[in-house]
């Protein structure tokens, strides 16, 4: 039962602070917080992403190329052009890695106020860092796992994030239902997302990308909103005024 909750707390933690800091905040910056809250929030996107940490800078920018360029050639991960997911996940791995490392140029549109932490980034996404974190894992496995196929989880507590990465970049372009109908494959993977926090109704934030609720039916409960709502009402963050279009 250890194991299982251990998993579950990487698997929600870990994906609320990459739907939280790195897409709503980072990316589409649909609310503001002080720079020491910042601060507090890179920390912990380490503490839950552990050993698939992502930089703020290098996810906010590849995903804002993705809005802009969706299933183009020029679309950092899109199952179009992407022969299989091994594929995607290795493509999406080689720019995000040259944007972190500034090996390309990016257009100014795409780095405009994007969060940077150069110093802890380049700690918490170092090899003994990772490193780190794997050997923890293992660890506790082999002190709570009760069962062999309980080791079989182990390889989800290395690859959280790309995994997380993968069912909406892959499986939400392809799977799923759509509410509008738009010049891209996204899609709502479920009617009520209780995998993926809200990051599974896809077509909804393509079409909404400022909103940050990206539920639309009334059934549609996006989780890391109603957060996000519970933070902003007690003054840790700072919602965004909505953008009505005239």
């Amino acid at each position: 039962m250890a194991i299982i909750i251990f998993v579950l707390i990487l698997w929600y933690g870990g994906l609320f602070f990459q739907s939280f800091f790195l897409h709503r905040y980072a990316a589409h910056q649909v609310f503001t917080m002080s720079k020491t809250m910042e601060r507090i929030t890179f920390v912990l996107t380490w503490i839950f992403q552990g050993s698939s940490y992502l930089s703020a800078y290098g996810y906010g920018i590849m995903h804002r190329m993705h809005h802009a360029y969706t299933d183009t050639e020029k679309d950092p991960h899109s199952p179009s052009y992407d022969d299989n997911v091994f594929a995607m996940m290795w493509k999406t791995k080689t720019i995000y890695q040259d944007i972190n490392l500034q090996r390309i140029e990016v257009d100014q549109r795409f780095t405009k106020n994007v969060p940077q932490w150069k110093s802890f980034d380049r700690f918490a996404s170092s090899r003994f860092s990772r490193v780190l974190w794997i050997s923890l894992y293992v660890l506790f496995f082999a002190f709570f796992a009760t069962a062999w196929w309980q080791w079989l989880l182990l390889p989800i507590t290395f690859l959280m994030a790309p995994i997380h990465g993968v069912i909406i970049n892959w499986f939400g372009h392809i799977y799923g239902y759509v509410n509008f109908k738009m010049k891209n494959t996204s899609k709502n993977l479920f009617r009520f997302d209780f995998l993926m926090m809200g990051e599974g109704y896809h077509n909804n934030h393509h079409k909404h990308a400022s909103r940050a609720n990206f539920g639309v039916k009334w059934y549609e409960i996006d989780v890391t909103y109603v957060i996000i709502k519970v933070l902003d009402t007690f003054g840790i963050i700072k919602l965004k005024p909505i953008r009505v279009k005239k």
